[in-house]
C-alpha cells in the first residue's frame, strides 16, 4: 500500500480536526445559539465586558453584524448593555447570570459529549491521542 504524501496527510488531519470540532460544538446545539454567538459569550466570560467596537475586532467581522449578534443574545437574556466605567459615550456588553448558565451548560455537554467518546477507545488509542493533543498543542502556539 503507498504510503501517503505530506500534503494528503495534512488534508486528512485537518479533515478530522474538523469533523470533531463539529461533533462537539453538535453536542451544545440543544442550546440555540450560533457559532458566533458562543464565541461572543466565550469571549464575555474570558475577558470580561466588552464594547460592540472591541468585540467586532475580536471576532473579524463588521461592528454592524456584531451590532445584530448583541441584539440577539440580549433578546435571548444572555448579555446586557451596562454604561462603560470610563468613557459616558460607550456602553459594555457584560454577560448575565443566565448567559454564563448557558454558557457553562454548554460547555458541559461538550466535554462530557468528547468524555464519553473517548472512552470508548482503548487504552492505547487514548495515550496516542493525548500524546496527538499536546503535539497539536504546540502547533497552535508555534
Amino acid at each position: 500500500m503507498p504510503r501517503n504524501t505530506l500534503e494528503t496527510d495534512v488534508i486528512d488531519l485537518a479533515q478530522a480536526i474538523g469533523l470533531l470540532a463539529r461533533r462537539v460544538r453538535a453536542a451544545a446545539a440543544s442550546h440555540g445559539l450560533s457559532l458566533t454567538e458562543s464565541a461572543v459569550m466565550a469571549r464575555l466570560a474570558k475577558e470580561g465586558p466588552a464594547t460592540t467596537a472591541d468585540l467586532a475586532r475580536a471576532e473579524c467581522v463588521k461592528p454592524q453584524s456584531m451590532g445584530a449578534t448583541i441584539t440577539a443574545l440580549e433578546e435571548m437574556g444572555m448579555v446586557e448593555r451596562k454604561p462603560h466605567p470610563t468613557d459616558g459615550r460607550q456602553v459594555n456588553i457584560e454577560l448575565t447570570a443566565k448567559g454564563a448558565a448557558v454558557r457553562k451548560s454548554a460547555k458541559d455537554a461538550k466535554r462530557t459529549w468528547l468524555a464519553e467518546a473517548i472512552a470508548q477507545l482503548d487504552e492505547q488509542d487514548r495515550e496516542t491521542l493525548f500524546k496527538a493533543g499536546e503535539i497539536i498543542k504546540r502547533l497552535v502556539e508555534l
